[in-house]
């Protein structure tokens, strides 16, 4: 971590490719020139003891400020919508603060949001995906407005990009509230880690051949792997590789005429 980052690691990330700052002259310019919209996607729910709901929202927030602003020294004009806060949670619902929307819900708000901006000229929507729960509602949205809508959907779940690397450092047990997230969140937003409250998770064994029904029956505190494993200087450098995979394939798609 720089000092010149410390201050805007204390809030919301800001870049000059926000859609959110903009007037809807600067919006309406902004849609000529992007090769993209951004859309960050998040969720409002449990992660563990040490960590705030707004986690996964977090990372999107910033992972998408750091992507539209590396997208530009690669000549690429990626405009940023705010950060939608709410996803697919209903696994989480058993701890309080967790809020859900149904997956028909959450896929329609995506649908309208995409149909918005499709309708006001944009060619191309890049949904930057912070929440396992939301991947399916979000692939079977971006199939309908392609179809319906011809608006050209690119779907990033961030943490595939990052599982090697993710691997790499932690090891196979760094998932929801662990080792990554609570990285990420001291790299970002320190000044909201409860740190007399890390400590590895007490957790069972996912089953083999059964699905869980909500994720206090495989976590006591609501987190899985051990967050004092934590290292933002890590995260850091994987966040930088991983922006960078994910442009080079956004690049490689592009060319290819997807």
């Amino acid at each position: 971590m720089t000092d010149d980052n410390e201050e805007t690691q204390r809030g919301a990330a800001e870049t000059a490719f926000d859609l959110g700052g903009m007037t809807w002259e600067e919006a309406g310019e902004a849609f000529l020139s992007a090769d993209a919209v951004v859309l960050p996607t998040g969720s409002t729910e449990q992660h563990s003891r040490h960590l705030p709901l707004s986690v996964d929202s977090l990372r999107a927030d910033h992972l998408s400020a750091t992507l539209v602003e590396a997208a530009e020294r690669r000549d690429l004009q990626l405009y940023r919508l705010p950060t939608l806060p709410y996803g697919y949670s209903q696994h989480h619902m058993r701890f309080p603060g967790t809020v859900t929307l149904t997956p028909e819900t959450y896929r329609e708000v995506i649908v309208e949001i995409g149909a918005s901006i499709a309708d006001h000229g944009v060619d191309r929507l890049l949904l930057l995906n912070c929440h396992g729960g939301n991947r399916e509602p979000l692939k079977l949205a971006a199939d309908r407005l392609g179809r319906e809508y011809d608006l050209e959907v690119h779907f990033v779940h961030w943490t595939d990009f990052a599982r090697e690397k993710l691997e790499e450092q932690f090891g196979d047990d760094w998932g929801h509230a662990g080792d990554h997230e609570t990285s990420v969140i001291e790299l970002f937003r320190p000044d909201l880690v409860r740190e007399e409250h890390k400590e590895p998770q007490t957790t069972r064994e996912f089953p083999e051949t059964r699905s869980y029904t909500y994720f206090d029956e495989v976590t006591e505190e609501g987190g899985l792997g051990d967050p004092t494993n934590a290292d933002p200087e890590a995260i850091e450098e994987i966040i930088a590789e991983t922006t960078a995979e994910i442009l080079d394939a956004f690049e490689a798609d592009l060319d290819a005429g997807w």
